[in-house]
């Protein structure tokens, strides 16, 4: 991973649960906090891109399990408390994406981006909370700057990021006054292996990065550590004044 502006103590003794750590974003934040001192449990469906990303820090630890399913929230919490005795930040990042115009709208699609866009964050940021109301916590979401502008053909994708970024505003004001803080980080085009997981070959994937790259003001198509740097950001102790922010990382993508 690419060196960021974190001090490397900037989370000592802090602990740390990032969703989707077997790849992408995930995994570039789960490294990114290790190497700022936290402890991080890294949560993801399958367990050998999940052993990949704790091999890169000491400091990672790993539960593979899938965020949907019943009883894992309390699961995943009730894991990292018992490994470190106490929780400081929830990075919900797992996420799904569809590419699926209206004309194609399927409900077991409808359904399963719900599921794991939006309950499932939900879920695990409960179970959290009563941890994270005795360090003065932090949750931070992980949106997409398709959360706050249009995407044909991926409408539903779209709205579950909105969902996201409205649960990140509504938390953050409920929860003020008992000292967790709640952001969302939304990033735009990101090379990940997002695209193939949502169906499409290398080869379509590429094309669409090139015709992203075009669109995006700074032509520049992100990387996950650029991602990561900013979760940290709103994560950090000195950031205690931030709440109910979405920081959008699109290289303004989304003024055009």
């Amino acid at each position: 991973m690419t060196a960021n502006s974190t001090s490397r103590t900037s989370f000592s003794g802090h602990v740390a649960i990032v969703t989707g750590a077997g790849s992408g974003i995930g995994r570039a934040t789960a490294v990114a906090f290790a190497e700022a001192g936290a402890h991080v449990l890294g949560v993801g469906r399958r367990e050998e891109p999940l052993k990949k990303t704790a091999a890169m820090n000491s400091n990672i630890k790993i539960l593979a399990v899938d965020v949907c399913a019943d009883g894992a929230p309390d699961e995943i919490v009730r894991t990292a408390v018992q490994q470190w005795g106490r929780l400081d930040h929830v990075v919900n990042n797992a996420g799904a994406t569809a590419v699926m115009p209206l004309a194609d709208t399927e409900k077991e699609i409808v359904l399963d981006l719900l599921a794991v866009n939006v309950v499932a964050p939900s879920l695990l940021a409960r179970a959290a909370l009563p941890h994270l109301r005795e360090t003065s916590g932090t949750i931070i979401n992980l949106s997409s700057t398709y959360g706050h502008r249009p995407m044909a053909g991926g409408a539903h994708y779209a709205a579950t990021k909105a969902a996201i970024e409205q649960l990140t505003r509504s938390w953050a004001l409920e929860l003020a006054g008992e000292g967790v803080r709640v952001n969302a980080v939304a990033p735009g085009p990101t090379r990940t292996d997002v695209m193939l997981h949502a169906g499409l070959s290398p080869e379509a994937a590429n094309d669409m990065y090139a015709y992203e790259r075009e669109r995006i003001p700074t032509h520049h198509i992100a990387d996950a550590d650029e991602m990561a740097h900013w979760v940290l950001r709103l994560a950090e102790p000195a950031g205690r004044h931030a709440t109910g922010q979405v920081i959008t990382v699109d290289g303004g993508l989304e003024l055009i």
